[in-house]
């Protein structure tokens, strides 16, 4: 990554490594860095995606970050990918829960959305937000 993200969503997971598993094997993250504790819980990661980046841990470190999401529910991440077909075809294949197939938009967008193994919302599309002049 040639320049760090102004916006880094971050998520917390009971299981972390399966997580990061998932994001980088069926939605195609790449591993930036993780760190894990004394007890080999990830106390932090970063994965990346184009020039963007999210951040993850494991719920139950006692942080204050993990102290506030505390019984939160899942959250919703959008992610610009070029081919959403593409993109959908390889999150099948590793078996992602694919909630909405791709599905062209009334806004001239593709995307589709899939929940991870805990319940987040993921959604792959064409639309590049800030893109149009305003």
């Amino acid at each position: 990554m040639s320049q760090s993200p102004s916006i880094c969503p971050t998520l917390v997971y009971a299981d972390a490594k399966a997580a990061i598993k998932q994001l980088t094997e069926a939605f195609g993250f790449t591993e930036h860095a993780v760190y894990e504790d004394e007890t080999g819980a990830v106390a932090h990661a970063e994965l990346t995606y184009g020039n963007g980046m999210v951040m993850l841990g494991s719920k139950g470190t006692g942080s204050e970050f993990d102290k506030l999401m505390k019984g939160g529910g899942p959250t919703g991440v959008f992610v610009h990918v070029d081919d959403v077909d593409a993109h959908h075809a390889g999150a099948l294949e590793h078996g992602a829960d694919i909630v909405m197939p791709p599905t062209d938009q009334d806004y001239g967008a593709r995307d589709y959305m899939a929940r991870d193994i805990e319940g987040n919302v993921w959604s792959f599309g064409t639309y590049s937000p800030g893109a149009a002049e305003a």
